[in-house]
């Protein structure tokens, strides 16, 4: 067991370093791609490669390691780069071109004018998305220029290595050559590189038969490893520059593969020349709709919109709202059991993202599974802010949202005595309260907490961090401070471009240079379907929980005078992270075992952020249990334990003593004397179904409760 552990630790760890990096969409043709050079921005809104320093030098793009190499009987070009102009690797592809007919002019005629026309509106959207002051573009770009003047004052210092590495590099090219002399001969010749096992952007067949394709790939894996080789082997620079400049690496990697063009992607091309171009002009449209949906940012659509419809076919869980403010609206869930159990179950979503993640289908709702356990749910749904919201901070979320639903949820049950859930930043508002009700001498409301994916130390949060400083989050604050909030569209690509090959440049690839529609897919259209973040919230996110991690250290976080001090709450807790999360690394949860002063469990899930949570039963993903907590996070995992089954079926055996006696089911819209109580239309709400887009025009259906708004 132990073994196959390790094995699965390792290969997620493989996995994770894999898919680091993005940038925005670029084109095929030089125009295009010198604009997209110039215009692509991350998440934060920066252009961090317009100078990238490993531009036609040391690992020679533009460089030709082939000048002393002699040729052969195939007299073949000295450069081997020189066969993608000169020679035509694509002529078995000529007998899918249709005979010319009279028609052809024509069909051409319209094809350059549709690109033409989309390229018009691709370049004025592009304008009106830079138009926009780039604080952060500034202040990261910076940063980096810093890095790498580091770094290439510690090449010189010690050049050793750096040699090492070209001369390995220039015998790994010389022998890629010479096994494509060979391939070109017809024999089959092991490759010198090959993609990363879960890497599926060159599964296309041409990629190993053709090699020319072949070649390509090889070169482009051989030269961007190199890169990444130099930037972990060189010595003297600081882990915090080391690992900036290592992602932006990744980034402008996975950006320039040859898959992400038309030119070099055999399947673009082969499907380029069956569809006479019009995979083009419909990828250029999507291209042109989506630009015209996106912040700062291209955001990509990953799943057919249309398809979906909160209510209807996603969160479809029975029930009403109970209770609504300038903050959330609080829904009450429909029993489906005779009796329930005695304490309500509150469970607080992050504010990043939709609630309805905790109930998109009826067979992993985690919604659906508690209340078919006996459980009386209670969801807190958030208001999307608007700019209006500006100044809204913790304290607001905490005391208009977390405590405001528990004193309803009393109001209504007549019960002082609660279990709360919180999911990510969500969890993380749960344990403030926790830590806050512990020193307000109220820590009896609450029986039990559960955090899910919930970051506790701060000190290695993950390739998020890169973007995170003292410089970098002034700027953001600037940003912020002139529109009042965060973009919730630049903040769901910034995950996207966590885990970008998977996340983000396969759909650049399918949406535009293949010109697919998108499938349905409801986790991706919850994924999308984002909201924004108050500049003041935002702010005390990144300062003192990112940069000063003060949200483990005792008092180092201030509620309205309160200290929180996480080891006075002795309120037992169960927490739940995931071996692949990629935004809420497990070993930034697990110090949760070494800070909270009361009983606790901590278990570890397969798979990610999501799926990993998401896993009712009957799932493919297990977990991992050890009831010892030393310091070591790693020292937990060697001893720990696997379960093949969901941790859903574990967590309901730990609630059990926490749930009360078994009552007869509540009626939604009656209160425990039975009498009516006010309600405001059936789940999932109002608030959830408003856009990122129309909150930053000013549109909330929280619009009634303005006046419970903070002066901007």
């Amino acid at each position: 067991m132990a073994d196959n552990k390790d094995t699965q630790y390792q290969g997620a760890n493989a996995h994770s370093s894999s898919d680091n990096a993005s940038n925005s969409a670029s084109n095929s043709n030089d125009s295009n791609t010198q604009s997209a050079e110039n215009t692509n921005t991350n998440a934060f809104g920066y252009t961090p490669f317009a100078n990238f320093p490993f531009g036609n030098n040391a690992f020679g793009f533009g460089s030709n390691p082939f000048n002393n190499f002699g040729t052969n009987a195939f007299d073949l070009p000295q450069n081997p780069l020189d066969f993608l102009s000169k020679t035509n690797p694509f002529a078995h592809m000529a007998s899918s071109i249709p005979p010319y007919n009279p028609a052809v002019g024509e069909f051409y005629s319209e094809f350059f004018g549709n690109m033409t026309k989309l390229s018009q509106q691709i370049a004025q959207q592009s304008m009106r998305a830079n138009q926009a002051p780039q604080y952060t573009n500034t202040s990261i770009m910076m940063d980096l220029m810093d890095g790498w003047r580091k770094m290439g004052q510690m090449v010189t210092n010690h050049p050793g290595t750096m040699v090492e590495d070209q001369l390995q590099l220039f015998k790994d090219q010389m022998h890629l050559w010479q096994n494509t002399l060979q391939q070109f001969a017809g024999k089959k010749i092991d490759p010198v590189a090959s993609p990363e096992k879960g890497d599926k952007r060159f599964s296309d067949e041409e990629w190993e038969d053709n090699p020319i394709f072949n070649f390509l790939k090889q070169y482009y894996l051989l030269t961007t490893q190199a890169m990444m080789d130099a930037i972990d082997g060189v010595e003297g620079i600081d882990e915090k520059t080391r690992q900036r400049l290592a992602f932006f690496t990744r980034q402008w990697i996975n950006a320039v593969a040859p898959t992400n063009f038309l030119m070099t992607n055999p399947e673009v091309l082969r499907l380029t020349i069956e569809s006479r171009g019009q995979n083009l002009v419909q990828g250029m449209k999507q291209l042109a709709e989506d630009m015209g949906n996106s912040a700062d940012t291209l955001n990509i659509r990953m799943t057919d919109q249309s398809a979906f419809r909160v209510g209807d076919n996603i969160a479809t869980s029975k029930g009403k709202v109970v209770f609504e403010n300038h903050m959330m609206q609080l829904i009450q869930y429909d029993p489906s059991t005779e009796k329930v159990k005695q304490r309500p179950l509150l469970m607080v979503p992050p504010w990043i993202n939709k609630f309805y993640i905790m109930d998109l289908r009826e067979n992993n709702s985690f919604v659906h599974w508690a209340v078919n356990e006996g459980h009386t749910v209670y969801v807190i749904s958030w208001a999307n802010p608007t700019p209006e919201y500006k100044n809204v901070g913790m304290s607001t979320y905490m005391k208009d949202g977390v405590l405001a639903a528990m004193d309803q949820i009393e109001a209504i049950t007549g019960e002082k005595t609660i279990n709360i859930t919180g999911y990510c930043i969500g969890g993380m508002l749960t344990a403030l309260t926790l830590g806050y009700l512990a020193a307000t001498k109220q820590e009896s409301r609450i029986a039990s907490a559960t955090l899910w994916a919930t970051i506790i130390d701060f000190s290695d949060p993950g390739d998020i961090g890169v973007f995170i400083d003292d410089k970098i989050v002034a700027a953001i604050d600037k940003q912020n401070a002139d529109k009042g909030v965060f973009d919730g569209r630049m903040m769901g690509v910034s995950f996207s471009l966590l885990r970008e090959n998977s996340l983000y440049w396969n759909y650049y690839v399918q949406n535009y240079l293949k010109g697919e529609r998108p499938v349905p897919f409801d986790l991706l259209y919850w994924n999308s379907d984002c909201t924004n973040v108050t500049a003041a919230l935002h702010h005390f996110l990144l300062r003192e929980f990112y940069i000063n991690n003060l949200l483990r250290k005792p008092g180092g976080v201030e509620i309205d005078g309160v200290k929180i001090d996480l080891s006075k709450v002795k309120t037992p807790v169960f927490m739940v992270a995931t071996l692949q999360d990629h935004i809420a690394k497990w070993k930034s949860c697990y110090p949760g075992t070494q800070v909270f002063g009361g009983e606790k469990v901590f278990v570890l899930g397969e798979s990610g952020h999501i799926a990993g949570i998401m896993n009712p039963p009957g799932s493919k993903y297990g977990y991992y249990t050890n009831d010892n907590y030393p310091a070591d996070a790693d020292q937990w995992y060697k001893d720990a334990t696997y379960v093949k089954d969901t941790w859903w079926t574990r967590w309901h055996d730990w609630i059990k003593p926490f749930e009360g006696n078994e009552i007869k089911a509540r009626i939604v819209g009656q209160n425990s004397q039975g009498k009516e109580i006010p309600t405001y239309g059936d789940a999932p709400g109002s608030y959830v179904t408003v856009k990122a887009t129309e909150a930053l025009t000013g549109h909330n259906f929280a619009e009634a409760y303005r006046s419970q708004l903070p002066p901007v």
